[in-house]
Formats: C-alpha cells, structure tokens, sequence
C-alpha cells in the first residue's frame, strides 16, 4: 500500500481545560491507531488556537480555521476524544465542530467519551447528532470510560489492562477503517453532495 493509498484518520482532542485528561486518553488510543496501515493527524483543540465567534458568510475565514480545515478536509476518518461535562461535551469542541462543513460530510465519526461517575455516553449521544447534521457517517461503535481517572495501573500506566476495553476498542477500529475505507472509494466515485 502507498502512503497515497493510505487511510487518514484524525484523532481530535475535544477537551480545551486546565489539567485535562483527554490527552492521556487520546495518546493510549494513539498507540492503536498505530499499528494499523495508516495515517495519524492528532489535534489539539487547546493548541487549534480557534476563534470563539463565527464569522459571517461574506467575511474572511481566520488563517487558524484554514489550517485546520485542511487537516479535516484531508481526513478519511475522525476520532473524537471528548469528556463529558453536564451530560454533553464541551463547548470548544462544539465551537471547532460548528466552523465546517464539507469538511466533515461523507465521513465516518466515532466517539471515545471518559469521564468520573459518567462514561461519556451523553456526550457520544450528542455528537451523533450533531454529526449527522454535517452529512458524516456516525458509526455505530463507540468506546466509553468511566472513572477514566481511577484507572491507572500500579507502574503509573494509563489505563490499567482491561481486556474488555481493548476488545472494544479493537472493533470500534475495525468498523471505523471499514466505513473510512467504503466511504473514500464512494466519494471518489461519486462525489458527495450535500
């Protein structure tokens, strides 16, 4: 396979707050992705340096919202690494998802949601929504972690071994790269209209 041929999966770190854990969720799932044939684009929300306010159709999109709009638009595949604050995700992501478009339509989505006493199943719930306004493919797995904080091991590693959340998390990429993989060969015979 050439790295033309490649899939690209972006990993998105929705979580924007002081001493989050979203990058420590989303670099264990980092290493999955990984061992896969594929491309990994890891963003940051914290660091995409977004605009808080939309701007209107007739003004000029800010150089940081054409830069990760070209990150997107060149994904086949997106995982959202999000927690879950008052049974929904965060604003930021909200706001990163809302300046899109096209970028995200015909496209497979999957959640990996964490949290305390939740599992993130609220805001994975949520996001389908929000995702299929867009056109993208919400994918029917999704991974959620409760008491994501508790679940270090001993030796400090995150998370402690749970052959249930690996077997999870295994056929959460199986059926993401396979929808990444239907839907690329779609929308390069057929392009998508939204």
């Amino acid at each position: 396979m050439t790295d033309h041929d490649r899939l690209r999966v972006a990993l998105i770190i929705g979580s924007t707050r002081t001493g989050r854990f979203g990058p420590t969720v989303a670099d264990w799932f980092a290493t999955r992705l990984r061992r896969r044939d594929l491309d990994l684009d890891r963003i940051d929300l914290a660091t995409a340096n977004l605009p808080d306010q939309l701007t209107g159709h007739d003004e000029p999109t800010p150089p940081t919202v054409q830069e990760l709009g070209t990150r997107l638009a060149a994904a086949d595949a997106f995982v959202v690494v999000t927690p879950e604050y008052n049974r929904s995700f965060p604003a930021a992501l909200k706001n990163a998802i809302d300046w899109f478009d096209t970028e995200w339509a015909a496209k497979p989505v999957t959640v990996i949601g964490y949290g305390s006493d939740t599992e993130g199943g609220h805001a994975a719930a949520h996001l389908r929504q929000v995702f299929a306004e867009l056109n993208a493919v919400p994918i029917r797995r999704t991974l959620t972690i409760t008491k994501a904080w508790q679940r270090f091991a001993a030796n400090g590693t995150w998370p402690r071994p749970d052959p249930d959340l690996e077997a999870t998390a295994t056929v959460l990429l199986d059926q993401l790269l396979w929808w990444a993989t239907a839907l690329r060969e779609a929308r390069t015979t057929t392009p998508f209209v939204p």
